[in-house]
């Protein structure tokens, strides 16, 4: 027999049902009536327009910054799931506290101020930073490159450097699920390490490589402050536009607008990651 909810636990059941309500659908319900409004000299016009949809679409800004805002955050996270991976597997490999203890101290730049980190990644890539001074050191480079300062570049690698302990997670949490009776059983069949590795282990942590690129992916894509610190003025990316709508442009239906298809890319963005990882899961 199945215990009943007492009235707290209703109470308790209906605000966890609520709070994603209130925090996710009613702020983008808001941006979607929004973005069919528009404004005309600073002032805002509540009548309903398709506008700014339309401008969205016949732009020739646009269209193309999306694109190569997708293209940035795809690698990204391609690289966060390359790099990350041996990162979790050798975590995974770990036995006894030392799994743990280390997979803290990799997540404690989580814990970090996001502004304080980009700043650190700026001293580092800067004109005069520490890249610079070492390939000047080594020989590599004459003088300082600016292959990093102020480009898409920079965002890439800063991206990705903020990134790579949301790759780490999911992957570690993968492998870490992966019984060890199939590994020695593997084994036991004769199989070498590297062919236990491609035919056990990565296709069953193949849902975690899904999840943590459709994470990065995600976060990557939405992140405004990191292009608007690192990237300069010849990297806009879809998210500074959006940034700009609300701020310096004050034409918040349009940014609505934006919102709103960034949202979509977002969801379907998540829709590939999880169906992926379903598949593989299901093999």
């Amino acid at each position: 027999m199945r215990p009943s909810l007492t009235p707290r636990g209703l109470l308790l059941a209906g605000l966890a049902f609520a709070l994603p309500v209130v925090l996710i659908v009613v702020p983008l319900a808001i941006f979607v009536v929004y973005s069919f409004f528009s404004v005309d000299h600073g002032t805002m016009v509540y009548t309903p327009t398709l506008a700014n949809y339309g401008r969205f679409f016949t732009d020739p800004v646009f269209i193309p910054v999306l694109v190569t805002t997708c293209i940035l955050c795809v690698s990204v996270a391609v690289i966060c799931v390359v790099v990350g991976y041996p990162v979790a597997y050798f975590l995974a490999s770990l036995r006894g506290r030392w799994r743990y203890t280390l997979l803290l101290l990799m997540l404690v730049p989580l814990l970090m101020s996001y502004v304080i980190k980009i700043y650190a990644i700026r001293s580092i890539l800067g004109q005069n930073g520490f890249l610079n001074a070492a390939l000047m050191t080594l020989g590599i480079i004459d003088k300082p490159s600016s292959l990093f300062v102020f480009n898409l570049n920079a965002v890439l690698l800063a991206l990705t450097l903020l990134l790579i302990p949301f790759a780490i997670l999911p992957i570690f949490l993968s492998l870490e699920r992966i019984p060890g009776n199939l590994l020695q059983a593997s084994y036991d069949l004769g199989a070498t390490g590297t062919q236990t590795f491609l035919r056990v282990t990565l296709p069953l942590s193949l849902p975690g490589v899904a999840s943590a690129a459709s994470f990065v992916f995600v976060l990557a894509i939405g992140d405004f402050l990191t292009p608007q610190m690192v990237g300069g003025t010849s990297s806009f990316t879809f998210s500074r536009i959006i940034y700009s709508q609300f701020g310096a442009a004050f034409n918040w239906p349009f940014g609505a607008a934006l919102s709103i298809v960034l949202a979509i890319v977002v969801i379907l963005a998540i829709l590939v990651g999880e169906r992926f990882g379903q598949q593989e899961a299901a093999r």
